[in-house]
């Protein structure tokens, strides 16, 4: 090899590899999210990375951090906001204090339904949105949880049966509809709601199918109504910039998985949702759909808290129950 080329041979090499770099650039995402790896959110969020870390070539990669591991539920939307993550999910509902849109899938008795709630979100989506946007946010897909359904130490054939319980309350909405029943609100968050249940401090709630296994229900409650009083969503989205700063295909990939994992999320939570009446059942809990006047008194208690989150939505949300009621 002559002296010329053992001078320019590094040098050529070096140029070669600074071309090619570009093309073998990769993106790194971190994606926080409050629930345990093995929650049906985060399975279904895990398939959404390895979706578009293939359907991108590997030029964009996520990494999940599960169970608030990397920020805390209330945290994730301002962590993404401020791109402190690229990407988040989150309970929308949580942030209903900054705009009511948020909050429109947890009106209790408005979307009882699978179906319902489907079409409840392509009213909202929208607004969610466009609120989002605003704060420099995109959002990438929705997953519903279980429907709420009704727990009782007692029968209860209609909604004045409930009245004197002792209603566990965890949020403002919860504690409404307590009182609107007549029942005492006592205000029990997850983490102690087995031991309210087993000293009695608690004998009626409105929870998912999925807390009553939790918190093996079974052994202080009999009873489960499936009135399917609401059904809420996380929102998986992304700081506005970072999705920005990927090229045309890998945006293409990234909207491609996120309207997969809708899809796939939708069913997914049907499905676990059977698994978890089916083992409410098979511990001995006596399921049933709500009577006609169970079902007739809860619609007007729903009616009542629709109004009143109509008169802190003004017309925006007007607009967004006008869509979901035609």
């Amino acid at each position: 090899m002559s002296l010329l080329m053992r001078t320019l041979g590094p040098v050529i090499a070096a140029g070669a590899l600074a071309f090619a770099a570009p093309a073998m650039a990769q993106t790194k995402w971190n994606l926080p999210s409050a629930y345990p790896a093995d929650n049906l959110h985060s399975e279904n969020l895990a398939q959404f990375a390895k979706d578009v870390e293939a359907a991108s070539g590997g030029k964009l990669t996520i990494t999940l951090h599960p169970n608030a591991s990397l920020f805390k539920a209330p945290e994730i939307k301002r962590a993404v906001q401020t791109g402190q993550a690229q990407a988040g999910e989150v309970l929308i509902s949580l942030h209903e204090n900054e705009d009511p849109i948020f909050g429109v899938d947890v009106v209790p008795f408005l979307a009882t339904s699978f179906e319902a709630s489907k079409k409840l979100w392509a009213a909202s989506r929208a607004a969610v949105e466009k609120k989002l946007a605003s704060q420099g946010i995109k959002v990438l897909y929705a997953m519903p949880w279980p429907p709420q359904g009704l727990f009782s130490k007692t029968a209860v054939e209609k909604v004045e049966d409930l009245k004197g319980a002792k209603w566990r309350a965890y949020n403002a909405g919860t504690s409404r509809i307590g009182e609107a029943v007549g029942a005492q609100a006592v205000t029990v968050q997850q983490a102690e709601l087995a031991q309210a249940l087993a000293t009695g401090t608690v004998t009626a709630l409105i929870t998912s199918s999925a807390t009553g296994t939790d918190v093996k229900i079974w052994e202080s409650i009999p009873y489960f109504y499936d009135i399917q009083a609401w059904l809420p969503k996380n929102v998986v989205f992304v700081n506005q910039a970072a999705f920005d700063a990927l090229d045309k295909p890998t945006q293409e990939a990234v909207l491609k998985a996120a309207a997969a994992a809708e899809e796939r999320g939708w069913a997914l939570a049907e499905t676990k949702t059977k698994q978890y009446m089916d083992q409410l059942s098979a511990k001995g809990m006596k399921l049933a759909p709500p009577s006609p006047e169970l079902k007739a008194g809860f619609e007007k208690v729903g009616t009542t808290l629709t109004d009143a989150w109509l008169a802190k939505a003004g017309d925006s949300g007007k607009a967004v129950i006008d869509a979901y009621k035609k």
